[in-house]
């Protein structure tokens, strides 16, 4: 059986002050989010409760994804949004060998640039990937997470900021991929969902959302 973990999907309320300040700035998001974990998880809480999150956003609405090993919405703002709560383990449990499945994920696509031998030791730029090499990279960790993908199409998401304005120092390019695959090997994949894919977690990037799809 896999580790359980929640997932609460947030409708947010597009009047609420927290919400507009949360939108311009992912620590602060970040920030809102991690009141909704239990406390005292050490030095690397985030980690620790597992959370994850992702914003998907429509002409209509805005709605916030956000997963972790316990949650408790009625920790956010007042009027941030109504919140709806599930339980994954269901999901996590149901993965078998071959099972096709419809994905989602926000991911932020990088590689470290490689440094001359002068440089040994130092920690190499790390450099945003667009287009095919964004796709190549996501079908690399695709395949490492226990999926096989059949369809992959990618939609760019606007970078997220550690501060309101867009000059901010710390700044994250995003890729949503959507699409069909096969699954390759379940318990893989259920630790994929559980710790999420790649880097910029604490910036809405990581989370993978799973469904069955016809085969």
């Amino acid at each position: 059986m896999s580790p359980g973990a929640t997932l609460a999907r947030i409708r947010l309320n597009p009047h609420s002050r927290a919400v507009q300040r949360d939108l311009r700035n992912a620590t602060d998001m970040h920030r809102t989010l991690m009141r909704l974990v239990p406390d005292g998880l050490g030095g690397s809480p985030r980690q620790a409760a597992g959370l994850l999150y992702r914003l998907d956003v429509t002409d209509t609405f805005s709605t916030l994804l956000v997963q972790a090993t316990s949650l408790d919405p009625t920790r956010l703002p007042d009027d941030y949004g109504h919140a709806d709560v599930k339980d994954l383990t269901p999901v996590l449990n149901a993965l078998k060998k071959g099972l096709p499945v419809r994905y989602r994920t926000v991911v932020n696509p990088v590689k470290t640039e490689r440094l001359s031998l002068e440089n040994k030791g130092r920690r190499g730029k790390r450099i945003a990937l667009t287009g095919p090499d964004a796709d190549q990279w996501w079908a690399r960790r695709a395949h490492q997470a226990g999926l096989h993908l059949t369809t992959a199409l990618p939609t760019p998401v606007a970078a997220v900021h550690s501060s309101g304005d867009s000059t901010a120092a710390v700044r994250h390019h995003l890729v949503r991929y959507d699409g069909t695959a096969i699954v390759t090997d379940p318990d893989a994949l259920a630790e994929a969902v559980l710790t999420g894919i790649g880097r910029a977690k604490s910036y809405g990037a990581g989370l993978l959302s799973l469904a069955r799809s016809a085969a």
